[in-house]
Formats: C-alpha cells, sequence, structure tokens
C-alpha cells in the first residue's frame, strides 16, 4: 500500500537556502548547485535536495542572486496585443528555448504610438533584463538611443529593420508584397481590390504590391481599410461594402488570413463562386487557412523559426559569444497556394 505523503505546513517565514540544507543534510553550496548548476551534483543528491525544497517550499532570491551576478535572468518582450495569433508560435519557441537556458520570459503588451514608447523603454530597462526582444519596429527616435545607449542586447524580429540596434531576425514585408502581386497577376486577375489593416508592416506589404499590380498593367479598383486588431468580421463588413458599391474585381488581395477569411465568406454568402468568380489571398498562414472552403491562398512565414534563432542570438549576444556589430537573419517567406486563387 503506497503511503500518502505528509501535508505541507505553512512557514510563519520563508524557509531559507540553510533550512534546505539541513533538512537534505548537505551543505548550502550543495543546495545551490542543485539550483543553480546541477550537472555538478549526482542524481541521488538532486533528488534529496528537491525534496527538501519541496518540503520547506523554498523559493530561490533572484534579486540577491542578481546582484551578485549582475544578471537578472529575465528577458522582456514587447508585442503590439497578445490577441495577434501571428505570434503565438514566435513566442512559444522563444519561452521554451530561454527556459532551457533558465531565463525567465516577461511578455509586455504595449500598442503605443512614438508618444508612448520612450516611457515604455523606462520602464523595461528598470527592470534590468539581461535581453529585450521586440515584435514590432520602435518608432520613436529617443527610445531607440535609450536602448543603444544603455547596451542591453536587443532582438528585432518579424521584419528586416532598415536602422537595426543591435540583432534583427525577420523578413522583407516588401517582397512579401510584390509576391502576393506576383502569384495574382500570374492566375490571369486583372482588376483587384485590396482589403488592408493599417499597421506599420501591412503598410509596407501594401505600397509593394500596389506598385507591382500597377507595373504589371492590373487594376487596383478599390481599398477598404481596417484598424487594428482585425477579425473575420471586418473582412465580411469590407467586402459588403465593396459589393454594396458595385465594384468590379476579379480578386481580393488581403493583408491577414482573418480578414480574407471574412472577405471569403461573404463573397459566398452573395453567391460569388471563389475562386471562379473572384479570387481571394490572405497573408500568415494561420492555422484555418488549410481547413476553409476553398482553402485560402496564404504566406507563410515560420514563426517558430523566428522565436527559436531569436532565443538562441539572444542568448550569445547575453553570454558574449556572438560578434559586434549587426547581426541580420532573413528567415524568408513562402507562398502557399491553395484553391482560393
Amino acid at each position: 500500500m503506497l503511503e500518502t505523503p505528509a501535508p505541507l505546513v505553512p512557514r510563519a517565514t520563508p524557509a531559507t537556502l540553510d533550512d534546505v540544507a539541513k533538512m537534505a543534510k548537505v551543505s548550502p553550496i550543495t543546495v545551490s548547485r542543485v539550483i543553480n548548476r546541477p550537472e555538478l551534483v549526482s542524481e541521488k543528491t538532486q533528488k534529496k535536495v528537491r525534496n527538501a525544497i519541496r518540503k520547506t517550499g523554498y523559493v530561490p532570491n533572484m534579486l540577491a542572486g542578481a546582484l551578485v551576478s549582475q544578471r537578472s535572468r529575465l528577458v522582456i518582450v514587447v508585442v503590439p496585443n497578445i490577441a495577434n495569433r501571428a505570434f503565438v508560435d514566435t513566442i512559444g519557441q522563444l519561452g521554451q528555448r530561454l527556459a532551457q537556458a533558465r531565463y525567465q520570459l516577461l511578455l509586455s503588451q504595449s500598442d503605443l504610438d512614438a508618444s508612448g514608447e520612450s516611457g515604455l523603454i523606462d520602464a523595461i530597462l528598470a527592470r534590468r533584463p539581461d535581453g529585450i526582444v521586440l515584435t514590432r519596429r520602435l518608432q520613436s527616435a529617443e527610445a531607440r538611443d535609450k536602448l543603444i545607449a544603455r547596451g542591453v542586447p536587443v532582438v528585432e524580429t518579424w521584419e528586416l529593420a532598415e536602422q537595426p540596434i543591435d540583432t534583427v531576425v525577420g523578413f522583407s514585408h516588401e517582397a512579401v508584397g510584390r509576391a502576393m502581386a506576383g502569384h495574382i497577376v500570374e492566375r490571369g486577375h486583372r482588376r483587384v481590390g485590396l482589403v488592408w489593416s493599417d499597421d506599420d508592416r501591412a503598410t509596407r506589404r501594401r505600397l509593394a504590391c500596389v506598385e507591382a499590380l500597377r507595373a504589371a498593367g492590373v487594376e487596383v479598383v478599390a481599398c477598404e481599410f481596417e484598424r487594428v486588431p482585425v477579425d473575420m468580421g471586418n473582412g465580411r463588413e469590407a467586402m459588403t461594402r465593396l459589393l454594396k458599391a458595385g465594384v468590379p474585381m476579379d480578386a481580393v488581395i488581403c493583408s491577414i488570413d482573418l480578414l480574407a477569411q471574412g472577405v471569403m465568406a461573404e463573397a459566398q454568402a452573395h453567391g460569388l463562386r471563389v475562386p471562379e468568380d473572384v479570387a481571394v489571398m490572405g497573408f500568415g498562414n494561420l492555422e484555418f487557412a488549410a481547413h476553409t472552403h476553398p482553402r485560402l491562398s496564404t504566406v507563410n512565414v515560420d514563426g517558430g523559426r523566428i522565436g527559436l534563432r531569436t532565443a538562441e542570438l539572444l542568448l550569445q549576444r547575453i553570454e558574449g559569444s556572438l560578434g559586434r556589430g549587426v547581426q541580420v537573419e532573413d528567415v524568408g517567406f513562402s507562398l502557399v497556394v491553395r484553391e482560393s486563387t
């Protein structure tokens, strides 16, 4: 018959490292090694110490450790909006790799304009992070200058910054826009409508897309703008406006799959066949894109790879093993051609 573990009794004061050492009958140095360098301690001793940690409820004092090592073991990731599905794989892989290296990831949501970025950076730097990951380019020169002056390792992701702060892992949004246009042109479409979000990156994709379409002699008949964050409903509403206006078009290109899903649903609700009457294309290759009817043509960006490479390069920066100077890694993208075009 299995013995039931004795219930843990709340302590009046927080347990100390010495308390753990006494219970495990080892030295405080051994407890410290189990916590910080377990590979230096036998499995038997690790098990004994970890059992003592559980029973005492001991939690290492990270602040004290940071004062000694000058490391907070904290990485702060700034995202415009945590509801943005595009960043899920990136943050997941980033967090897992950092955890393996015993770094804690702290997520900061910020959809601030340039005027609020300087204060945000002040608040981040006040926490003394060992590294910072930006999933959106800073618009404020003052905020950028603060990061450069502090010298904390920074990785900018999800785009190729024109003037990098430190390290970059991303892809060219202009190249994406041209590729989207090229695919629609190859399919023989001549009158194209756009349904687009109004954020900076989407705007750069749109400008490149429109330029490429016009260079190929394709007419851009209308453009509906949607404020971020967007969803399927925004796409339906935009397509409704285009159809009510009687805009003749044989294809619709969207800035993201969520809008494309809505555009396609609304087109079908009005009796239009996709792609026979109107082709629809998105961006992002979100999970549902392969399961719509018809399946959605889109652009795939490997967010998980961005997260993993960001973590690897950031850790190298923190440990000092990455060469000096700006580092740029282009992860590229790929067209995913499905039935909607």
